[in-house]
């Protein structure tokens, strides 16, 4: 790197007004970038809030349609589904997880109708559906690889049937990538992608999402057996490269922010289709600070998904993506 020294060089020439800004910007954020996750539960003409998570709601399928609608219109093409599951269909057997009729896929069949040119990602894991409130089938206390292998098979079908465009194994078992790539390949789906929660961390952030999918209270135990222990990144970096050669077509880090080396590790090292989740717990303390004035809303909300870009994401998941799309209108005006 070749470096003049002041007065040579004054770096403040490339900063002097908004449009030499603008000409020399490394990094954009894009709607194109944002995935909406979305949390949907069973009934009718329900919209229903989060308290821990102020400005986003639970939708019943029908306002579900409605504000997906919203979404499309204001720029935002792809979501992410999460179901509040009725703890009558929870289990530690987990069946619900495969039912072909459960919440997830009626909603992503009756939004494909509605929405052709939606693209649709479904969460692959066990918690939404498990009774003891993890990822993975529990047996005399301990979380079973193999066997939950072959559940997560079964749910990944079902969603690729229903319509699901991506796939998201967020289970952390070891091998899933591979078996599910598999039975995709055999039953034809070879179109159906896999994005990979690759990196995904044992974490304090993900409170809040645990509220809003009926989860809170429901763990028995912990999830550091199969979820990375936040100080190691030589070992995420391994279950990234894992899941590349297993058949992942996209990987993402899971939390984001306190993560930002991790992307930038993973897309230097990998090359390859990198996302993020700016996850629920991020989202709300930025909320929290917003809703006091704390913080500016449209400046925090895009610097902090612009960090994500520079860091090396392709692309995030935010609860904040409906209004990052208003901002980015309203700025390019």
């Amino acid at each position: 790197m070749i470096l003049s020294s002041f007065p040579n060089r004054r770096g403040r020439r490339l900063r002097q007004n908004s449009h030499i800004r603008a000409l020399i910007r490394e990094t954009s954020l894009s709607k194109s970038d944002l995935i909406c996750p979305i949390f949907v539960r069973e009934g009718e003409n329900i919209i229903e809030k989060i308290p821990s998570m102020p400005g986003v709601y639970r939708y019943s399928i029908d306002t579900l349609i409605t504000y997906v609608e919203k979404l499309i219109s204001c720029g935002i093409l792809t979501i992410a589904l999460f179901p509040l599951t009725p703890s009558d269909k929870k289990s530690s057997s987990c069946e619900e997880a495969w039912n072909p009729e459960n919440l997830v896929n009626i909603a992503t069949r009756q939004l494909k109708q509605n929405f052709p040119e939606l693209i649709i990602m479904l969460d692959v894991a066990l918690d939404p559906y498990n009774s003891d409130g993890h990822d993975g089938l529990l047996v005399e206390g301990k979380i079973i690889n193999d066997e939950t292998l072959v559940a997560l098979e079964k749910q990944a079908l079902v969603q690729a049937q229903a319509g699901a465009d991506i796939l998201g194994p967020s289970d952390m078992m070891d091998g899933r990538i591979k078996a599910i790539r598999l039975a995709l390949e055999k039953k034809g789906f070879n179109d159906t992608l896999i994005m990979s929660y690759a990196a995904k961390f044992a974490s304090a952030f993900y409170g809040p999402f645990r509220d809003a999918v009926g989860a809170k209270g429901l763990l028995k135990g912990d999830k550091k057996t199969y979820q990375i222990d936040p100080s190691n990144k030589e070992e995420s970096l391994r279950e990234v490269g894992e899941d590349i050669l297993e058949g992942a077509d996209m990987v993402m880090v899971k939390p984001g922010m306190p993560y930002l080396d991790i992307i930038s590790e993973v897309k230097q090292k990998f090359n390859f289709p990198t996302f993020a989740y700016q996850v629920s717990g991020e989202y709300s303390m930025l909320r929290g600070a917003i809703e006091n004035n704390w913080l500016e809303k449209d400046k925090t909300i895009i610097e902090s998904l612009t960090c994500f870009k520079r860091a090396g994401c392709d692309g995030i998941l935010t609860y904040f993506a409906p209004e990052a799309a208003k901002i980015l209108d309203e700025n390019s005006k």
